[in-house]
């Protein structure tokens, strides 16, 4: 198996490479010492970019099937290698005013690197050790001291995500860099803006360690299986250390794209998780409501009807929403089913309305959730269901291939009088991407002929919100990605068990 992203190593090769000497004034004899003497230094390597989608549930809430996908909205984290001299490490996560930077010599590399301890990157790891949880506190305790406490939270729970995987994958002899973060997933929405975080880390410090091959076109199905499992893995770590307990799905989503069918009859033990590799691509409105929610309250609900209705709730809500979501993978699984179709996206929209008429019976919407479905139903341009927990958060709407752009229009226009935020995007994409080195050669106007247009770290913090960062980084209207960036793919009938998925 090729050790390295498809590249590297070339790249790498280049970089030690020095031209012919003799010709600049200089003797062959000294030509070769200059020569032998740059070989022996370490070169940095180039600016890369990582990137990882968000997701969102498209039928099963509470139930105990559930179909969840990627969206094209993503999280691109930019990896600056330092100068040898530098031996420090920088989070950089603008969009949540978090930037921290870690001595690296000063971590607590020993208590990681312990024989008792140690973790190689093709490990499962399936809990935190407490151990090491207990030797990143001092390194964590001194992050954003001046925030108010919430902020201050969000801020350590990230640091600690990033330090365990650093201090896990890395070395005493990791060399200084920049991880800077900007997504364009709405973030604390349920919509799997952390797991992608994670993705993103986990990916870059594997491929700074070369534990990762590809990705490339022609990389055979079950090696790229390999790799996807690999940063998978170590996403679920980086989750652990955020939530703690995490179910595993987001981070598989965020890694492999497309979409998955997770399973969970028990709630002491892990979900079964299997993909959907031949899930289309398809047109969606993402509606932030701006409500807070609380999953453990709307499972708090739940819970709470099963008490009183236990019948009612175990013997007909409940196995109807299974049903909706095994009728849903049985329809895109149907040759006839055409994603650009009205008739084949109107029978999974038909499907979407029933699924959120079901949850509205369990009481997990939220009047803002329903505004947006009433906006929608209004202007006849789509089908509209809550995702995630409910009681807030996001709503989800596939919209009709047919539907008129004034309509699209004036349905935004309203959304935004009523303090709605609104994202135009795509389910079921790639999963985890590449972009090495940071350069596009897209034919954009302020590229050079030969290189292409380097993202360089001034350009990528200041990219203006995220239309901004989604054209430098070179996305495309319709949620694709343009030459340049590469992605691991599995041909259908695939799968990826990854932590969390009880395979």
């Amino acid at each position: 198996m090729s050790n390295g992203v498809n590249g590297v190593n070339h790249d790498m090769k280049e970089l030690h490479m020095d031209g012919h000497v003799n010709g600049n004034g200089r003797s062959d004899d000294e030509g070769q010492r200059i020569k032998m003497k740059r070989k022996m230094s370490s070169p940095m390597l180039p600016a890369f970019m990582v990137s990882a989608p968000g997701k969102v549930i498209v039928c099963g809430e509470h139930a105990v099937a559930a179909i969840a996908a990627s969206i094209s909205l993503r999280s691109y984290l930019l990896v600056t290698t330092l100068s040898k001299s530098k031996r420090t490490a920088t989070l950089q996560f603008p969009d949540i005013d978090l930037e921290h930077t870690w001595d690296i010599d000063a971590l607590p590399w020993d208590a990681f690197s312990h024989p008792s301890k140690k973790k190689h990157y093709y490990d499962l790891v399936t809990a935190l050790d407490p151990d090491l949880q207990k030797a990143i506190q001092p390194h964590l305790a001194v992050v954003s001291v001046d925030k108010p406490d919430a902020e201050r939270k969000v801020h350590q729970n990230a640091a600690a995500s990033f330090l365990y995987l650093f201090l896990s994958l890395g070395s005493k002899k990791s060399a200084g860099c920049l991880y800077t973060l900007r997504s364009t997933i709405p973030l604390g929405a349920g919509v799997g803006s952390s797991a992608s975080v994670s993705v993103c880390l986990a990916a870059a410090m594997l491929l700074q360690i070369r534990a990762l091959s590809g990705p490339h076109p022609d990389q055979p199905c079950d090696e790229a299986q390999v790799q996807l499992e690999r940063i998978n893995r170590w996403a679920f770590v980086g989750e652990m250390a955020i939530h703690g307990n995490p179910s595993g799905v987001d981070n598989t989503v965020a890694t492999q794209g497309k979409a998955v069918v997770y399973q969970r009859p028990d709630y002491d033990k892990p979900p079964t998780v299997r993909t959907l590799w031949n899930f289309p691509e398809l047109p969606l409105l993402l509606v932030d409501s701006k409500t807070p929610k609380s999953t453990a309250a709307q499972v708090a609900k739940v819970a709470d009807l099963r008490a009183t209705d236990e019948d009612l709730l175990d013997d007909c809500i409940l196995p109807a929403i299974d049903m909706i979501t095994n009728k849903t993978e049985a329809l895109i699984n149907q040759k006839d089913f055409n994603s650009k179709e009205f008739e084949s996206l109107q029978r999974i929209g038909k499907l979407m309305t029933m699924n959120h008429g079901l949850l509205m019976s369990l009481g997990v919407s939220h009047p803002r959730l329903e505004r947006v479905r009433e906006l929608v139903d209004h202007e006849e341009i789509g089908w509209t269901k809550l995702t995630g927990a409910g009681g807030g958060g996001c709503s989800i709407s596939l919209i009709r291939p047919d539907a008129p752009a004034e309509k699209l229009a004036e349905l935004g226009r309203m959304l935004e009088r009523e303090g709605f935020q609104q994202f135009k995007t795509t389910l079921g994409g790639d999963g985890v991407g590449v972009l090495w080195p940071a350069v596009l050669k897209n034919g954009l106007e302020d590229q050079d002929e030969e290189g292409g247009m380097e993202i360089d770290l001034d350009k990528f913090l200041e990219a203006p919100g995220n239309d901004g960062v989604e054209k430098l980084v070179g996305v495309q209207g319709g949620g694709g990605e343009r030459e340049g960036w590469k992605f691991w793919r599995v041909e259908v009938g695939g799968t990826v068990s990854g932590p969390g998925s009880g395979r």
